[in-house]
């Protein structure tokens, strides 16, 4: 367990959004998949950055889609409560016309294969990320999330 590695950790099959998906249907995407985030990719299939419900959230807010009041109970006390998923299903989606590149985050966060896994830890609690893309040869071949960290610690 001392000498893990972000290739022992990782999950290899990754969920990606197109940056042209709607909001509306990132959210149900997200939902339905039990994640909190995912990759952003362009036509070509590049990754370009990553989305999350959060985003989703502060990009409602910002273009007056959401009111404060309708997001305030998921992320107003922060990390003390939960998110339920489920729950997120009902923050309302006005904005019909904002897509995943209006609110994503333009930064790929990325670690080698062969990275500790104190290291990527430290990494997340640094960056306050919560999914790190792991590499071999400038290539992303997998992700490794909080969740993924936290089950590796239980086994």
């Amino acid at each position: 367990m001392e000498n893990a590695t972000a290739k022992e950790v990782m999950q290899t099959e990754i969920e990606t959004v197109p940056d042209v998906m709607p909001v509306r249907d990132l959210a149900a995407f997200l939902v339905d998949r039990e994640i909190s985030g995912a990759p952003v990719t362009d036509r070509e299939g590049r990754l370009i950055g990553v989305v999350s419900l959060t985003d989703i959230a502060e990009g409602e807010a910002e273009t007056g889609g959401a009111t404060e009041a309708a997001i305030s109970p998921y992320f107003a006390t922060g990390w003390e409560r939960r998110l339920n998923l489920d729950d997120f299903k009902e923050v309302p989606l006005e904005n019909r016309d904002l897509l995943v590149r209006d609110i994503m985050t333009p930064t790929l966060y990325t670690v080698p294969e062969d990275t500790p896994v104190s290291r990527i830890a430290r990494t997340m609690v640094t960056g306050r990320v919560h999914r790190l893309l792991v590499t071999r040869n400038e290539r992303v071949i997998g992700i490794v999330t909080s969740l993924d960290l936290l089950k590796f610690l239980c086994e």
